[in-house]
């Protein structure tokens, strides 16, 4: 975390040519990623990541996130809904940016207001993991939990939603800090973790 913090300290303050008049948020995240993951190699050894294994680091059990930082979100591949309860399965460094263009040199510039790292336990959906915390605390039951699930739409079939609800009782979720919406991937929205980062239990505010 100490090397995301510099790197986003050394990055907000670097005039990129290529990056002049860019618009794409993706070609923007994809910029980002690279030059951190070639940041970390010039430093360590590690195994990066690629899209089969689906995460940047898989070894750390962390993915990068690059986002704007008027409107903090990005998507990350659906594996079951039950992500939205336990989370995602790993944790999540997030960056956030503003891209500014300096006409006067051609170069454009990312300020990146924020670093934030959410423990992959706290990768859970906000109302969802509170919504279960509070029918726990009342006594609520299996039927209680299902007609929960099926009232926040999650993708899940009668079997599936019954099995859910068997383990949320053995298990009670912890809260997460994530907005996770349903998709065909999963829509992934970090205003509240970025907001609560440094003030809760597993969502670190690194810059």
């Amino acid at each position: 975390m100490q090397e995301a913090h510099r790197f986003a300290v050394q990055e907000s303050q670097h005039h990129e040519p290529t990056l002049f008049g860019v618009t794409d948020g993706k070609a923007v995240g994809t910029y980002l990623e690279h030059k951190f993951r070639r940041y970390l190699q010039d430093r360590y050894e590690f195994v990066a990541g690629n899209s089969a294994q689906g995460i940047d680091f898989p070894a750390l059990q962390v993915d990068m996130k690059v986002t704007s930082v008027s409107q903090p979100q990005s998507s990350c591949p659906f594996k079951s809904a039950r992500q939205k309860v336990y989370g995602l399965g790993y944790s999540l460094l997030v960056f956030a940016y503003e891209k500014r263009d300096e006409p006067s040199i051609l170069t454009g510039n990312l300020w990146i207001h924020h670093v934030v790292f959410v423990e992959k336990e706290r990768t859970a959906d906000f109302q969802t993991t509170r919504g279960l915390q509070s029918i726990l605390a009342n006594s609520g039951n299996e039927d209680d939990i299902v007609a929960f699930l099926t009232e926040r739409m999650l993708p899940l079939d009668d079997i599936q939603a019954v099995a859910l609800a068997e383990e949320i009782l053995l298990n009670p979720p912890e809260t997460g800090y994530l907005t996770i919406s349903n998709a065909l991937q999963w829509r992934l929205q970090y205003s509240r973790a970025i907001e609560k980062a440094g003030t809760v239990e597993g969502v670190i505010r690194v810059k």
